[in-house]
């Protein structure tokens, strides 16, 4: 056999498998350049001033705008950021940093169990721990049902970027004398936070386009409320809500609603990055 002819047989099957990698990434991408393509194009014509300064009003004064579910998504979802980010944070840290505590098989049986729980379920739990006893829709559970979601999400984040850590930086901070607590904050978090910040906005991410925990625990407001005390509305409710109905006006303001949401998300993400690379 040829040396040349084997060569020219693998150039060909390498050009062939190539040809294939290229075909799976385009089927994969394809759809998705669809839907943001469609969502953008819808939803930016329907976009205007008072959209985003009018709450909801009846369809005879116009339709109004969706600042009432603007605020509250940005609302519950700081708060969900905060809550379910501090929790998956600390968890990560535990069971990456202590292996070996007593309660790691435990937070792990935890993690895996919220992880496949379905969004829903988890505002069940919200409801039944929290809406029942204090009889009333609250954005602060809602909050609490989008931590739910967001906590194994950054959990296994942060486990994970913290594993990548050299253990070389942990023994040098250890050789200097200092606690191992200052070690994890000072030395291995900051080495780490790319990562953690991208798992924190994955959580954020999740969260801000879940609307079926808060039918259970937000239960929604037409009207524009600033307090986590009162029923809130989101744009991931809204949208549910407004897609079904039969106005065109709603329907523009769901696709406008999905652009902001997906604006929102993306702006995140964007500031994130920009965050860590000032570091």
């Amino acid at each position: 056999m040829r040396p040349g002819g084997n060569l020219e047989r693998r150039k060909l099957f390498d050009r062939f498998m190539l040809g294939l990698l290229i075909l799976g990434s385009l089927l994969v991408v394809a759809p998705l350049v669809l839907v943001l393509g469609k969502v953008f194009l819808t939803g930016l014509s329907a976009l205007n001033l008072a959209f985003f300064v009018e709450p909801y009003r009846p369809l005879d004064e116009g339709g109004g705008g969706l600042a009432h579910a603007i605020v509250g998504t940005l609302m519950m979802n700081l708060l969900a950021l905060l809550i379910g980010g501090l929790l998956g944070l600390a968890g990560g840290i535990l069971l990456s940093e202590y292996p070996d505590h007593p309660v790691n098989p435990f937070l792990r049986v935890i993690s895996d169990l919220l992880n496949g729980l379905p969004a829903l379920l988890k505002g069940l739990v919200i409801y039944t721990l929290f809406v029942i006893p204090m009889g009333r829709f609250t954005g602060l559970a809602g909050a609490l049902a989008l931590a739910l979601v967001m906590v194994p999400i950054v959990l296994r984040a942060t486990e994970g970027v913290l594993k990548l850590v050299p253990w070389s930086v942990r023994e040098a901070g250890l050789a200097l004398g200092l606690p191992r607590w200052r070690v994890i904050l000072s030395l291995v978090l900051p080495s780490a936070l790319p990562g953690v910040i991208t798992g924190l906005m994955l959580g954020f991410a999740r969260a801000a386009g879940e609307a079926a925990p808060l039918y259970f625990t937000a239960g929604g407001n037409l009207n524009l409320s600033f307090s986590l005390g009162d029923q809130v509305e989101s744009l991931a409710l809204t949208i549910y809500k407004y897609a079904g109905e039969p106005s065109p006006v709603r329907q523009e303001q769901a696709w406008a609603a999905s652009l902001v949401l997906t604006l929102l998300v993306l702006a995140a993400s964007l500031l994130a990055r920009w965050a860590t690379r000032k570091r």
